[in-house]
């Protein structure tokens, strides 16, 4: 689902799912209780607080600090960093202010315009992908099999928008795995009963946390 809505597969997400740490990632930039704070605000944007608490209730600065430490390459970790400066400086320059001092609706005009950049940028990649032939895909398919590693990752990184799509998966990830998330966001059930096939959908009800 958050591949579906940030045009991409979740950056580490195999790490993530098995427990597993990226060795390969130690011992790159660390990042200061400013930054968690800036990432928190950063998070509360995409999902703010409503009926149901918003992404800094979960921690999801937190969260992201830890992912992009344990999980992501070093690449990555780079262009995350950078990108909390990137996005400080694209407030600045629309807005004359830190991203932090911006109203929530100059927040949100923002990211939006930001997202649009990386989803377009993103559909460029998917079209040039869709043109190769079955040959070549397959040949990619089985590199990243045998490495482990997107083999188009060097091409998703030269997008100037890409630190953003980092966020935005972490930030939605972060969430809705979450207690506030699972719990208040979502209809969550901890111990399933019987399967249920077929539930009459009425408009409003909430997503399943669990299935």
């Amino acid at each position: 689902m958050i591949a579906a809505v940030t045009g991409g597969a979740v950056i580490g997400g195999e790490l993530f799912l098995s427990g597993c740490k990226n060795a390969s990632s130690i011992g790159g930039p660390t990042f200061t209780p400013d930054d968690i704070a800036f990432l928190d605000e950063v998070a509360e944007t995409i999902i703010p607080a409503t009926k149901s608490p918003g992404a800094k209730a979960a921690k999801v600065g937190q969260f992201m600090t830890v992912m992009v430490n344990d999980c992501y390459e070093e690449a990555d970790q780079k262009l995350f960093h950078e990108g909390i400066k990137v996005l400080d400086e694209a407030a600045n320059k629309k807005f004359s202010k830190d991203f932090v001092s911006l109203t929530p609706e100059q927040r949100q005009e923002l990211l939006v315009g930001i997202d649009k950049e990386a989803k377009d940028y993103q559909k460029q990649l998917d079209h040039t992908y869709d043109a190769l032939s079955v040959e070549q895909k397959r040949d990619l398919s089985l590199k990243q099999n045998l490495d482990g590693k997107d083999p188009r990752a060097d091409e998703k990184r030269k997008n100037p928008s890409y630190y953003f799509t980092l966020m935005k998966q972490l930030t939605l990830l972060g969430y809705f795995t979450s207690k506030e998330g699972a719990t208040q966001a979502l209809r969550y059930v901890p111990v399933p009963g019987h399967y249920d096939g077929c539930i009459d959908y009425k408009k409003g009800d909430k997503a399943w946390a669990t299935s």
